[in-house]
């Protein structure tokens, strides 16, 4: 049986009658949003190489990624509904995918710093033999102007080291977002209204309302209120 994450502790739960939801990803804010929602679901990893091609333009990159993440696991799952979601950074038309190093970390950090950026995240659904769904959501992100002592410290914790552009908008400590416009579930990784409409369309129940998952998660107001 899956299982989903309540918050604190993982605990069983029966799946909807006909199939299985499957997240495949092992990110701990994707897996806290979907199962907000109020759905049960099993979280399998993808592994799949996440290099772009040559002169791929990032929203074409973000939606390969996200649909190969889902085919992936999908393959092992016959029947399954398989949800894949990837986020990238766009800086002046570059992508700033997960920082390799602490010193790679501080780069992007300080090339993000006063400045406004994109964050693209697709999500990709797909269920057997039939036409895998896919939705695009773009965010504008204004970064404040952090001091490089603050980056530093921010370097220190590792938390930049597994986030897209080296940062997590809802880090407690270092905050380093200004402002944004668009989905800040999406920022996180996962946006649930995207979510909420493509399982719909496959016949899935949605027992939570976007605006209230999103908001008892993320603390902000949701883009669909």
């Amino acid at each position: 049986m899956p299982v989903v994450d309540t918050g604190h502790r993982w605990e069983k739960r029966s799946i909807r009658a006909g199939g299985e939801l499957i997240l495949a990803s092992a990110s701990p804010r994707r897996r806290t949003l979907l199962a907000a929602l109020g759905l049960a679901f099993q979280c399998v990893p993808a592994k799949i190489d996440e290099s772009p091609a040559s002169g791929e333009r990032p929203e074409d990159l973000v939606r390969r990624l996200s649909l190969a993440k889902a085919q992936a696991v999908a393959r092992s799952y016959p029947g399954a509904t398989v949800i894949g979601a990837d986020t990238i950074v766009v800086l002046d038309d570059a992508v700033l995918g997960k920082p390799a190093t602490p010193e790679r970390a501080m780069a992007m950090l300080q090339a993000l710093r006063g400045r406004a950026h994109e964050v693209l995240t697709a999500v990709s659904v797909c269920r057997g033999r039939e036409e895998p769904l896919q939705r695009l959501n773009r965010s504008r992100i204004w970064m404040r102007t952090y001091t490089d002592e603050e980056i530093a410290a921010y370097v220190a914790s590792r938390d930049p080291l597994d986030k897209a552009g080296a940062y997590a908008i809802q880090h407690p400590g270092f905050r380093p977002v200004e402002r944004w416009e668009g989905c800040y579930a999406s920022i996180v990784g996962l946006p649930l209204a995207d979510v909420a409409e493509l399982l719909q369309r496959l016949g899935w129940r949605i027992p939570t309302s976007v605006a209230q998952a999103c908001h008892g998660v993320t603390g902000v107001p949701c883009c669909q209120e």
